[in-house]
């Protein structure tokens, strides 16, 4: 997906420098408990629907908008997983953001899934027990999505975070 008019409009004034922005990703559940993922046209490895909120919009909004134009599939946020800072990354054209990720946790209730934009070269179903390879990122958040902890994830430092991302799941 080309980068939105309001973030160009953004680096139009603050050049390269780090910008904040929210995102979502989604832990999209079928009624057979079936988790939908995307295998990103970016880096060929399978994820989670996610994107970057508009302004005006709330992140439920975001990642119901977000899942339904990269997999075909509608969906409805059910509840907050998780909140967290992520690292800064940096991009091949020396733009600099910083991603404050809100993850939830959804229920499919309609259409099929397909690859429905140039984000993903596949969309599909997958039984919790034969998923294809993850990042610890996406897999972190499946787990919180699966646990039975009612309240979101988030962390009280970024050591916290450092620490789970050199831990093994």
């Amino acid at each position: 997906m080309p980068t939105p008019e309001f973030i160009l409009g953004l680096r139009q004034k603050i050049g390269q420098d780090l910008l904040l922005l929210p995102g979502v990703n989604g832990v999209v559940l079928d009624e057979a408990g079936r988790l939908l993922l995307g295998r990103r046209a970016d880096t060929g490895r399978w994820a989670l629907p996610a994107g970057i909120c508009e302004p005006d919009e709330q992140p439920a909004e975001t990642i119901v908008r977000e899942v339904l134009e990269e997999t075909g599939v509608h969906c409805e946020a059910e509840r907050l997983v998780l909140v967290e800072t992520l690292k800064p990354i940096t991009y091949p054209n020396g733009d600099r953001c910083q991603f404050l990720d809100i993850t939830f946790r959804c229920r499919a209730t309609g259409g099929e899934a397909f690859v429905a934009d140039e984000e993903s070269l596949e969309v599909g179903w997958f039984a919790l027990d034969a998923l294809p390879p993850l990042e610890r990122f996406s897999l972190f958040r499946v787990e919180r999505a699966l646990g039975e902890e009612e309240s979101a994830w988030f962390a009280r430092t970024q050591a916290e975070v450092d620490d789970r991302n050199t831990a093994a799941l």
